[in-house]
């Protein structure tokens, strides 16, 4: 398992010239630090939205994500998603298709997304 240290992910984060965002949702609760250390370098307000997919042991309990909480769902802003990992895309696409009145793009440490700081198959250990 690849250990990351948040020196190394504060280095790539701020290798990457994001555009304004009007606000940050973070995929409670693996995206909270993720969300925090943007909030730090973009100073945008952070709103966290529970969606929930896998169990604590990273495995699928539904058959897709659902909104677990009720979300105040802002309109016709730019806004940037964040999670912490994402592989099969199911949980940013459920955020992406409540928050449908804005535009979008999505953050993650580690898979696929418009903003990912690595892309590697196997898990990883993050310093939080």
């Amino acid at each position: 398992m690849k250990k990351l240290t948040l020196a190394q992910i504060i280095k790539k984060i701020k290798k990457i010239r994001f555009p304004k965002f009007d606000l940050i949702v973070a995929i409670g609760k693996d995206g909270i630090m993720p969300a925090s250390l943007l909030h730090h370098f973009l100073k945008t307000p952070v709103k966290v939205i529970s969606i929930n997919y896998r169990n604590k042991d990273n495995k699928p309990i539904r058959k897709e994500p659902i909104l677990t909480k009720p979300f105040k769902k802002p309109k016709n802003k730019k806004i940037l998603i964040v999670d912490t990992v994402s592989r099969t895309g199911k949980t940013l696409n459920k955020a992406k298709e409540i928050l449908k009145r804005n535009k979008i793009k999505t953050f993650v440490i580690n898979g696929k997304a418009d903003y990912s700081l690595y892309n590697f198959k196997e898990c990883m250990e993050f310093p939080w």
